[in-house]
């Protein structure tokens, strides 16, 4: 079984690719249970994006509260999909998981389109299209070695637990909902609340509003708005949206 969370399509696109090599089954976790078995000898992968260096809040809040009962001989692995660099992502998980008592396999890292659009500019096409291209080849390598089940931390540029000292910080304030706002052009459709992951906003007088004051900082309602009224900060009009044009999110 093959959990993911993908706010703009990546991460999907990256568990799908390897649960139908695997003949397995990917499952987004924001629709999970409480509680998986694994059978003898299965497959527990993990495909979760990086977001400041470290794991979404989101998928950290899902490896703690979620059992798994991994029997023997589960194979069990994690891929990290980034912009830039995976950073603490991967250890993050493996520290997670090896704290409920389950020993992570293999970690795996695919670099694709930077999806933080305060920083990051999308608005070329083709250069995005290029990653895309790229990162279609590093997980076409990627999949012959989870299955054949290889060990080790293939991540590149990858960084130690520790550094979330320096990074989460960073991230809770990167994730204080005040950092968005909508502009007039907004239709009323309420679709950024209805696929919002966490639930941080809801529409008032037909107009978003964020009534958490963090959310996952995942930009879901920015790269999904069917007019690009929603904006985080003042440079992301410019830097354009995005989705991954091989899945439906």
């Amino acid at each position: 079984m093959i959990f993911y969370f993908s706010a703009t399509g990546n991460s999907k696109y990256v568990a799908e690719r390897i649960a139908d090599a695997l003949n397995d089954t990917a499952v987004s976790i924001e629709h999970g249970q409480v509680s998986y078995e694994i059978p003898e000898n299965g497959i527990l992968g993990f495909v979760m994006p990086t977001y400041t260096w470290e794991m979404p809040s989101i998928c950290r809040a899902f490896l703690k509260n979620t059992e798994f009962k991994a029997a023997a001989g589960t194979y069990v692995f994690e891929v990290s999909t980034y912009g830039v660099m995976p950073g603490a992502s991967g250890a993050d998980a493996k520290h997670i998981l090896q704290s409920k008592g389950i020993q992570v396999d293999a970690l795996f890292g695919i670099q694709m389109p930077d999806t933080w659009t305060p920083i990051f500019d999308l608005s070329d096409k083709e250069k995005v299209a290029e990653r895309n291209r790229a990162a279609e080849q590093e997980i076409g390598s990627m999949i012959p070695a989870i299955q054949q089940r290889r060990r080790g931390n293939f991540q590149k540029r990858r960084m130690p637990y520790a550094v979330r000292l320096v990074t989460d910080p960073v991230y809770q304030s990167l994730r204080l909902t005040r950092h968005f706002h909508v502009e007039d052009s907004c239709i009323g459709c309420g679709l950024c609340a209805r696929k919002c992951p966490v639930s941080a906003i809801e529409m008032k007088k037909k107009k978003p509003s964020w009534v958490k004051k963090q959310c996952t900082m995942c930009l879901r309602c920015l790269h999904h708005c069917s007019v690009f009224a929603i904006q985080y900060g003042s440079t992301t009009k410019k830097h354009g949206q995005y989705r991954n044009p091989h899945v439906k999110v």
